[in-house]
């Protein structure tokens, strides 16, 4: 198939091209390189348009038949949505009805969306499953359950046949090293536990230890940057062979907390970890695991890569890697 990734030069969707290319699958990465990187492209055509730019988009369906959309372009930093929702509306739901626009006018009926557990706002029990109630508590989180709705009633209405893929926490690399996580600011914890190792002057800073979680610290549900893209391969799949849209989450079912993180991250290092202690961040629930039992038994999705270890250890690759070609 022909598969458009919508901001391919980021760090889900890097792998996601590696992953399709490797599957025989027809590359185009379609980017403005506002967050991706240039040299993250390494899978495929590169397109440098912008959703924002109806003219971009059609321009490049007009130019390839292209048989279906994987949709991982968003801004999505929490803070920044909460100080900036009209950029927040306007790239995540403006620049996806633009997209899906497109995708209507060229016949394109196969379209995959990167969601995320932010729909959620504060759970009110866990492991979450798709049943949980939607009720976020920031503009990130609600443009993005805003493109659920909007897809639900694309589907009814024109036949776009559609699966959400709601992320946990995105953590690691590819086992070859060719792609990882860079972003600029860094909020994700792994990454920022292993940069304070790597980058003189970085600090790291863990915000509340007075949770109810067995060390006080957040637990939260680590899921493989690999692991992601094998259930986009597998969404593919689903739909191309005829089946109905659908919303999952995904996680890999374990909860691991912000101290057992560091734990693990002093294991692979070898080094130890100095950190500073913060207050709660508002918003910041005690517990974010997920039920991913619905994939599992509609894509017939199983995380492979779970173990904290090697996932710290994936990510560690990684950065010592690029730490070195600097």
């Amino acid at each position: 198939m022909k598969v458009l990734v919508c901001g391919g030069a980021g760090y889900i969707a890097s792998h996601m091209c590696k992953m399709l290319a490797r599957a025989g699958h027809d590359v185009l990465v379609f980017d403005n390189l506002s967050t991706g990187h240039r040299e993250a492209v390494q899978w495929g055509e590169f397109i440098e348009g912008d959703l924002l730019n109806p003219g971009d988009l059609e321009q490049t369906f007009s130019s390839h038949q292209i048989d279906a959309v994987m949709h991982f372009s968003a801004k999505s930093l929490v803070g920044e949505s909460v100080e900036k929702p009209a950029l927040y509306y306007r790239n995540n739901v403006t620049g996806t009805l633009n997209l899906l626009d497109a995708m209507m006018a060229h016949q394109c009926k196969i379209f995959i969306f990167s969601s995320t557990a932010a729909v959620f706002g504060n759970p009110s029990y866990t492991p979450i499953d798709e049943a949980h109630v939607t009720v976020p508590i920031n503009p990130y989180g609600q443009t993005k359950l805003m493109v659920e709705h909007i897809l639900k009633d694309y589907d009814h209405a024109y036949g776009l046949k559609n699966v959400s893929l709601r992320y946990f926490n995105a953590a690691g690399a590819d086992n070859e090293s060719d792609t990882g996580e860079l972003h600029d600011p860094e909020t994700h914890l792994i990454p920022n536990i292993l940069l304070s190792l790597l980058v003189s002057g970085k600090s790291l800073c863990i915000f509340g230890e007075d949770y109810d979680t067995p060390d006080g610290t957040c637990v939260r549900d680590y899921i493989h940057v690999e692991d992601l893209c094998d259930a986009h391969m597998k969404a593919l799949d689903y739909l191309d062979k005829g089946g109905n849209s659908d919303i999952f989450n995904l996680g890999n079912g374990n909860g691991f907390s912000v101290k057992e993180v560091i734990a693990a991250a002093e294991k692979i290092t070898g080094q130890k970890i100095t950190y500073t202690m913060e207050g709660r961040r508002v918003g910041d629930p005690p517990v974010l695991t997920a039920s991913s039992e619905k994939a599992r038994k509609i894509l017939g999705w199983q995380p492979k890569h779970t173990d904290l270890n090697e996932i710290v250890a994936s990510a560690w690759h990684w950065h010592q890697k690029q730490h070195q070609a600097q």
